[in-house]
């Protein structure tokens, strides 16, 4: 059974305990409605440590948009009921208060590539998830965490945090899992309507093919997207998009 601290300083004394003191720890950090995507994270932190501890916290310092805070799935049960299926040891589950006991005086800015892509589409975004990362990263002490590649922008600013700061944590990036229609999975999917959801694929079938980035654009556009960028970064092209409200971004390796 996965045990929840909802309490920072309660999970801080129990890792200075003698039960995880010669203990490997891996750490996924989260923001909850979980899917399948996740679930490999977990999946290959419990085989790679002796202990894996999972945080679900819904960061609102990364939402520039307060209908996306609003709106973002929130499932505790299925999720914990997900986490003990794979195996996974702690749950940190920290209110806003006590995460934030600064009020977001303190945050952590990069200068370069968090002002690009997705940076230069949602001002602020990338201050808040390093900020809340470092946060994580510091309360749970892992030898590992684990990140998605389909959020390839985010893994990469979090990578160079951590070295930039000397953090004894190893980040370590996840494939992209995705749905049997290719899309990747996401929290976000459960926003989409039934024919949003069956158009979704489409994004990912353009980002992958041998159109150029503007052919790219323009046949998205024609298939109902809103296009907020399509580019290229180490080797891999990234895209962001809309369906209605909700926004899917994906990469693939070029």
């Amino acid at each position: 059974m996965t045990r929840v601290f909802k309490s920072i300083k309660e999970w801080s004394e129990f890792r200075m305990s003698e039960e995880l003191k010669n203990n490997s720890i891996g750490f996924v950090p989260t923001m909850g409605a979980l899917h399948a995507g996740h679930v490999s994270l977990f999946t290959r932190s419990v085989t790679e440590n002796d202990k894996t501890v999972v945080s679900i916290f819904v960061n609102p310092t990364q939402f520039n948009d307060p209908d996306d805070l609003k709106n973002y799935p929130r499932t505790f049960e299925t999720d914990l009921a997900k986490l003990e299926n794979a195996g996974v040891d702690y749950l940190i589950y920290p209110g806003y208060n006590e995460l934030y006991n600064d009020n977001f005086n303190y945050e952590v800015n990069e200068k370069q590539l968090s002002t690009k892509f997705c940076g230069a589409h949602r001002p602020g975004h990338f201050t808040g998830v390093l900020t809340v990362v470092m946060k994580l990263l510091n309360i749970a002490r892992a030898k590992r965490a684990y990140f998605g590649e389909k959020d390839y922008q985010q893994y990469n600013l979090i990578e160079g945090m951590a070295d930039a700061f000397f953090m004894d944590t190893e980040i370590i990036a996840c494939p992209i899992v995705r749905e049997e229609d290719g899309l990747a999975m996401s929290s976000r999917n459960t926003l989409l309507s039934n024919g949003q959801h069956k158009l979704a694929p489409k994004f990912f079938e353009h980002l992958s093919s041998s159109e150029s980035i503007n052919e790219i654009k323009v046949n998205l556009e024609k298939d109902g997207f809103k296009v907020d960028y399509i580019e290229e970064l180490n080797n891999r092209r990234l895209g962001a998009v809309y369906l209605g409200k909700v926004r899917l971004i994906d990469n693939v390796e070029l």
